[in-house]
């Protein structure tokens, strides 16, 4: 069996490696901070002093760094890995670096006779855990054959892509799509915490419908549990995210969303959230709404009269039996022939605020499908509202009449109902 060298244990490459132990391999690890390997020491792994040694005693190197200069380092810096390379070694990079870093180094270990493959992974800390990663590989598609059983003893999936690079340039256009789609969630679910929906619920129809993703399925809990523990930390979001804008640059390729994207996620900086996890950028929009965004917590048992929701303007006119007692003037229109028509004015009273439209008594009959304008007190600062008579009703001396309003705006009708309900806390 092969001998395999690791190096990078942080919050990818320590699962990762495990996983290697746990399947029979023998693995050499090597942390820049030593305390990280001894978790997998205790599981059998051998601990290099250098990345020299790690890389001298492997047939297979693996690296996962965090970005392009701390992989740039382990490789060049003295008892580095190209103090340590030997012919008929195979390197193996998972970091996600720029395509430029990945070729740079192909280049270099082939003039020593090393292999070398790009190979980054899709997948956070779970994935990595459960041994469920997909690596998307890039260099010799000979040299990924021969290690192809290697990458599927730490993940489910692994496909070759093409020559040095394409790996790379493969996991930035992957996590542009991350990026985008965390964004995508945030500003639904902002929109929905701001507008009092259950978010549960809410998170319940996201999951059933066409506005679903993994995104979702992995960050949707995180964030209503307020969860933002790292499980591929905001800054390294951010990172691919810089590098991805420069691939787009070199290509002159527009790419407005991946810089809003990036905005966004330089702002998390800013707030301090680098080493949280990625689904912390939720917090820009927590401080938009002036709230935060959570589940629902559960209801105390407290006395149900005190704990009561407001009432409706219609709860309160039916349970406390409030008389509107609004006066109002009707004006009524008929038809003498064709091109004019006479009116009179009447008195009356607004009664009741339905969904359509409005309740009216007065002592003048009136015929159904019969069109009137209604005229408010001047308080209230309404203009006429047009209605269609469609019910009507005795009331001892008096009529009453259920009128639908016609073609009434919008604002008429919020007006209308704050006017009414002004009137009904003067009442009470």
């Amino acid at each position: 069996m092969k001998r395999i060298g690791f190096i990078g244990l942080g919050t990818m490459g320590k699962p990762m490696a495990a996983n290697l132990i746990q399947k029979g391999f023998m693995v050499t690890v090597y942390n820049r901070t030593p305390e990280k390997a001894d978790e997998l020491a205790r599981l059998g792994a051998e601990v290099a002093a250098t990345p020299a040694d790690a890389a001298r005693h492997s047939d297979v190197l693996i690296t996962m760094l965090s970005n392009d200069a701390a992989l740039l380092d382990i490789f060049y810096s003295e008892e580095g890995v190209l103090s340590g390379i030997h012919p008929a070694l195979t390197i193996i990079d998972s970091s996600t670096v720029s395509p430029q870093t990945s070729q740079k180094l192909a280049e270099e270990l082939a003039a020593h006779f090393v292999d070398f493959l790009d190979a980054p992974v899709t997948g956070s800390k779970p994935a990595a855990e459960e041994g469920s990663l997909a690596f998307m590989v890039g260099g010799s598609q000979e040299v990924f054959e021969e290690h192809e059983q290697l990458f599927l003893a730490m993940g489910r999936k692994a496909l070759y892509l093409g020559p040095s690079g394409s790996g790379s340039y493969a996991k930035l256009a992957n996590n542009t799509m991350v990026g985008i789609n965390l964004l995508g969630f945030a500003e639904g679910l902002s929109i929905a915490s701001k507008a009092g929906v259950n978010l549960e619920k809410f998170l319940e129809i996201v999951r059933s419908g066409g506005a679903n993703s993994r995104i979702v399925d992995l960050k949707g809990d995180k964030i209503l549990n307020r969860d933002f523990s790292n499980q591929f930390s905001l800054k390294l979001m951010l990172k691919d995210l810089l590098l991805a804008q420069g691939l787009a640059s070199n290509f002159q390729l527009p790419v407005p969303l991946l810089q809003t994207t990036a905005g966004l996620f330089q702002m998390g900086l800013s707030k301090g959230l680098g080493d949280e996890d990625l689904s912390s950028v939720i917090q820009c929009y927590e401080d938009w709404m002036g709230q935060q965004i959570a589940k629902p917590s559960e209801p105390a048992a407290v006395d149900e009269e005190k704990s009561a929701s407001p009432l409706s303007g219609r709860e309160r006119r039916r349970n406390t039996r409030v008389k509107l007692d609004i006066n109002l003037k009707l004006s009524i229109y008929q038809w003498e022939q064709e091109g004019s028509f006479s009116g009179q004015n009447i008195d009356g009273t607004l009664f009741d605020l339905s969904e359509s439209g409005l309740q009216i008594t007065t002592a003048a009959p009136l015929a159904p499908d019969m069109f009137i304008v209604i005229h408010f007190p001047q308080e209230a600062e309404l203009p006429p509202i047009t209605a269609r008579v469609i019910r009507i009703e005795t009331d001892g001396d008096k009529f009453r009449y259920g009128c639908m309003l016609s073609g009434l705006p919008p604002y008429v009708r919020i007006k209308l109902e704050k006017y009414i309900e002004e009137h009904i806390a003067y009442a009470l």
